[in-house]
């Protein structure tokens, strides 16, 4: 049976795009400075046990299963503004300034508060102002992620945004590990708090080059307004648990939110790694991991063009994801033995180059999981999806915390974090520990997801059908 090809809608500039790519530069730029520095601060320079600075980052994870949810569930009602700004715009403002201004706070505790002494108010300064931040920022971040199924629609458009936008977020990224070092020193506890500071400025002004792609235009505020208003007239408002109960019978999207949370586990964990390394496995001071990063920089900005030709052959945004996990599981065993900058830096480039395949069809693939299940449901709720996204996102600050703690225990780190055991623990959890979860994530994608690119036209073609 042949199935019609989808009339795009008219697509959106170079301009808009790339401002929208601003988006992933300041997610990933938030994302990679708060799993590179945040463990490590409060272990290393606060002196707070490994054990304790795990247990918050569980609370901050558990406090991730109501609050991701229930933001973008909250966040899909409309406000005052939602006839002249849209429902998503106002939100996605307000929460990049505020989570911003958020990140400060966690490294603003006094240092009168010892860890030693008085390890519960370190325990929860920790805990409050990590939770703060977090809930700050799934509000602009669920509406941004929200926003890229209903305003970029047609399969060229998604590709060509989603490549723009892993350029601009790798670089975001790279600002996340390469940034922070800049300001601060090994040892030097205040000095993490100036980093603070310059991570929350560049973040502010983001958000300002963010707005022509973060907008809603006319045609997508007049579709918001013609749902709200079936809504009411049927009787069909949504409830949360009634979508949370929705999301969970989907396969396709719990195929990729399971696929989404391993990936993320082990990068967050290999980003939490890197000053581990630098402090106790490689000479030098904490500017001179920016040359493992640009390694990882040039590997995914390389990576794009090539990733885009295989794409051609290979059809199907599901499909590259499986493949991109496992050139990432593969590049990354290799520093499990590695001692040195040049070695870091190789592996990191080709560890980066599967890292930018993954980037690039992550935004795709999501986009296709949701215009099955606007297709399916008649109606467009993304909201509720991209706030369970977030939340097993987040997720995996735990899976980080959870396997610091084990390997740092095991391998006695607390006692003397330059011994061999320690040092090998260390390698662990850079290499070994997050090629598994890479795998892991691919074989339970390979086996739960069904969509394919003959599926994802025929969704494309009932969305029009259903003026969605």
């Amino acid at each position: 049976m042949k199935h019609s090809t989808p009339v795009e809608s008219s697509e959106q500039s170079f301009i808009v795009k790339s401002s929208y790519g601003g988006g992933r530069f300041l997610a990933e730029f938030l994302t990679g400075a708060f799993a590179a520095i945040v463990f490590k601060f409060y272990e290393t320079e606060v002196g707070l046990s490994a054990g304790l600075a795990a247990l918050a980052t569980i609370i901050y994870s558990i406090w991730n299963a109501v609050n991701d949810p229930l933001i973008g569930h909250i966040t899909s009602k409309p406000t005052f503004l939602a006839k002249k700004l849209g429902r998503r715009f106002p939100w996605i403002l307000l929460g990049t300034v505020l989570s911003a201004a958020s990140f400060i706070l966690i490294f603003a505790i006094p240092r009168s508060i010892d860890a030693k002494e008085q390890p519960a108010l370190v325990f929860i300064w920790m805990v409050v102002s990590i939770c703060l931040y977090d809930g700050l920022y799934s509000i602009w971040e669920v509406n941004f992620q929200s926003i890229f199924p209903d305003k970029f629609r047609g399969d060229r458009e998604r590709v060509k945004t989603a490549g723009i936008g892993t350029v601009i977020g790798v670089f975001g990224i790279a600002g996340g590990f390469v940034i922070p070092p800049l300001f601060f020193s090994y040892g030097v506890r205040g000095s993490y708090l100036t980093s603070g500071w310059v991570i929350a400025g560049i973040a502010v002004f983001i958000a300002l080059l963010m707005i022509p792609g973060v907008r809603e235009d006319k045609p997508m505020i007049d579709r918001y307004l013609k749902k709200v208003a079936k809504e009411k007239r049927e009787g069909s408002q949504a409830t949360f648990f009634g979508d949370m109960k929705q999301a969970f019978r989907q396969r396709n999207f719990l195929a990729f939110i399971l696929l989404f949370f391993l990936y993320q586990s082990g990068t967050i964990l290999m980003t939490g790694s890197i000053h581990y390394v630098g402090d106790y496995i490689l000479p030098g001071g904490s500017s001179d991991t920016t040359i493992i990063f640009g390694g990882m920089l040039i590997g995914a900005i390389l990576s794009v063009p090539l990733w885009t030709q295989v794409s051609k052959k290979l059809a199907g945004n599901q499909q590259m994801l499986i493949i991109s996990s496992i050139a990432m599981a593969v590049f990354a065993l290799p520093m499990t033995f590695i001692n040195s900058y040049a070695g870091f830096t190789i592996c990191m480039t080709l560890w980066g180059m599967g890292f930018g395949g993954f980037w690039l069809f992550m935004p795709a693939a999501m986009a296709d999981v949701i215009d099955e299940i606007v297709a399916k449901e008649g109606k467009r709720n993304d909201g509720i999806y991209m706030g369970f996204r977030a939340f097993f996102g987040r997720l995996s600050y735990a899976s980080q915390a959870l396997v610091f703690w084990a390997v740092h225990s095991l391998t006695s780190f607390a006692e003397n974090p330059r011994s061999p055991q320690a040092l090998f623990g260390i390698h662990l959890h850079m290499a070994l520990i997050p090629a598994i979860f890479f795998i892991a994530g691919a074989v339970v994608f390979s086996r739960l997801n069904t969509l394919n690119s003959v599926k994802a036209a025929e969704s494309k073609l009932r969305l029009q059908e259903l003026g969605l």
